[in-house]
């Protein structure tokens, strides 16, 4: 039986948990008008989407970080359109409250517009998700339009893009210099005016997050991009301590790796020595 979630804050714009309404796009705007941070974890699996949205998490990402963190790839670059389905299928199945956000993975999306629009609506389709997201400033500000334009909720990510990871240079800090912070504002202008619902800020000096968050009227989301951001997200794993390292950006709220390792050795330890299964785990007729 799922533990009671606590009520949202008095005067909140966000469906309470357990209210069986769906955080929808225009909760997101809201949030950030009344300043209510708005809260984000990637998913992955039924199971741990149906506990974080019983936790009372406002949105989940099926991220092709799938690719490094599940899929035991060393980058998000193999992730496939067709491994992208399954896992979202699942999330958005198991949620009644979050809104489910999938990832266009590499190579679904950078072609133009109607490549974009193609892996875009076969994932709303086959999914049942709420909103899709790439990466990608004014480059990609054709395909944002389209999509919208279909009726598709689109969430941009600048900043750190780990589908450009090679170009970049491998796994470093963006916008930092007055004309790399001036880029990426113009392209957190340019994806708003194309019609995201919202921007991922990925690995981006605090205060050129603080002054996108400033210039945008949809909400930011941070991930090592410091504490004005509109909301956070992390990857589950490392949220919650499932390995021994995780990103400087990243907090570990819990050390559920651990925990799991124990209750695997338990298990092995009473199966080797009979303990388990007892008398009251057997069938007696």
């Amino acid at each position: 039986m799922s533990q009671q979630t606590p009520d949202a804050p008095a005067g909140s714009v966000l469906p309470p948990a357990g209210s069986g309404k769906r955080v929808r796009v225009h909760h997101l705007t809201a949030a950030k008008a009344a300043g209510e941070r708005l809260t984000m974890l990637t998913a992955y699996d039924a199971p741990t989407a149906r506990l974080f949205d019983e936790a009372g998490l406002d949105m989940l990402l099926v991220g092709d970080s799938i690719g490094d963190n599940m899929l035991a790839h060393e980058n998000t670059i193999p992730v496939t359109l067709e491994e992208m389905i399954p896992p979202a299928r699942a999330v958005a199945r198991s949620t009644k409250r979050a809104m489910v956000v999938v990832d266009l993975p590499f190579g679904s999306y950078e072609g133009g517009p109607q490549q974009a629009y193609d892996a875009a609506v076969r994932v709303m389709k086959e999914t049942g998700a709420h909103a899709v997201k790439f990466e990608g400033g004014a480059r990609v500000a054709d395909q944002v339009r389209l999509i919208t334009d279909a009726g598709i909720p689109v969430v941009g990510h600048l900043g750190f893009t780990p589908q450009s990871e090679n170009i970049l240079g491998g796994k470093r800090v963006q916008g930092r210099g007055d004309d790399a912070a001036e880029r990426l504002c113009e392209d957190a202008v340019a994806l708003q005016e194309a019609g995201v619902v919202a921007v991922v800020l990925e690995m981006v000096p605090a205060p050129v997050a603080e002054r996108v968050t400033e210039i945008l009227t949809v909400p930011t989301i941070g991930i090592g991009a410091g504490p004005s951001c509109d909301g956070q997200v992390l990857v589950w794993l490392d949220m919650a301590g499932m390995g021994d390292w995780s990103p400087r950006f990243a907090k570990q709220f819990g050390q559920v790796g651990a925990a799991l390792r124990q209750a695997a050795q338990t298990y092995a330890s009473e199966v080797r020595s009979g303990s388990f299964p007892a008398g009251e785990h057997s069938y007696q007729q």
